[in-house]
């Protein structure tokens, strides 16, 4: 009995072991400048994290056997004042996973809490750079396809999203740091109900290929999905769009709505992926 016992109790760690996910800061001895900070610890509650201070990537790995190469890294909203973690951050992993996706959840430095010393024009950018240069430095260790690796932003998120996708994200060939020596431009984008912040007049020739989700009645973020259509389509570069009648602003990844339209956008993404990035 007392056999039986120890090996149902290692069978349960180990099975507790294997949920356990991984979690990398994006800078060793924390973000540039603000090294000092590293150690003070981050506020949760219900869905939400904030007093980011460590940015970091959560990675979440698809079942065993059915990782495809393909990588994104997820950017919860929030409005830079927090991060919607659970639903726009830990169920869209969950979801992509799976898919074959390997997820990489962004935890990036909130501009506009109360007190931050951070700033939208840097240091959201300088959090998105280094996430995506982090995630192709350790492609070989996941199994990852280095030339799709993505990103997903839900409002404030798509912002962060945004700050990176249309400038060049070259490195530094010099850098003391390789993983500042990699390209930090994502090779595709999924943009949930994006914020207006870093959408240039004009989308440049080589922005990544788009996936834009938003519904019409959005007073935040309606107008800026369609801006990105539309100048996409002017740059003749692939994009896909979906704008629902109804949902409002914030509704993740549908689960919570009682619109049918709603609840299935996830796999419109999922056709849109399988299409053009899944294929083999």
């Amino acid at each position: 009995m007392r056999i039986i016992l120890s090996l149902l109790i290692i069978f349960i760690f180990a099975l507790s072991g294997m949920s356990q996910t991984q979690v990398i800061p994006l800078w060793k001895n924390g973000a540039p400048g603000f090294e000092n900070k590293r150690n003070e610890k981050e506020e949760a509650k219900d869905y939400w994290v904030k007093n980011v201070h460590n940015p970091s990537l959560t990675v979440f790995a698809p079942p065993a056997g059915t990782a495809n190469g393909t990588a994104v890294v997820v950017c919860p909203g929030g409005g830079h004042r927090l991060l919607v973690y659970t639903a726009e951050g830990v169920e869209p992993a969950e979801f992509l996973n799976k898919l074959g996706i390997t997820v990489f959840v962004l935890k990036y430095r909130l501009a506009r809490e109360e007190g931050s010393p951070y700033s939208l024009d840097k240091h959201m950018r300088e959090d998105a750079l280094r996430a995506i240069r982090l995630v192709r430095s350790v492609a070989s260790t996941y199994k990852l396809d280095s030339n799709k690796i993505g990103m997903m932003g839900f409002s404030a998120g798509g912002e962060v999203v945004s700050s990176v996708a249309y400038a060049s994200g070259l490195g530094d060939a010099s850098a003391t740091d390789p993983v500042d020596r990699l390209n930090g431009k994502p090779d595709f984008q999924i943009l949930v109900y994006p914020g207006p912040l870093g959408i240039p007049e004009k989308i440049p020739a080589d922005a990544p290929p788009a996936f834009l989700v938003a519904a019409n009645d959005d007073p935040c973020c309606a107008v800026p999905t369609l801006n990105v259509l539309v100048r996409y389509q002017e740059a003749k570069r692939p994009v896909e769009a979906h704008m629902y009648s109804k949902g409002n602003h914030a509704f993740n990844m549908g689960y919570r709505s009682d619109l049918k339209t709603i609840k299935g956008w996830p796999q419109r993404l999922a056709d849109w992926l399988e299409d053009n990035l899944l294929k083999k």
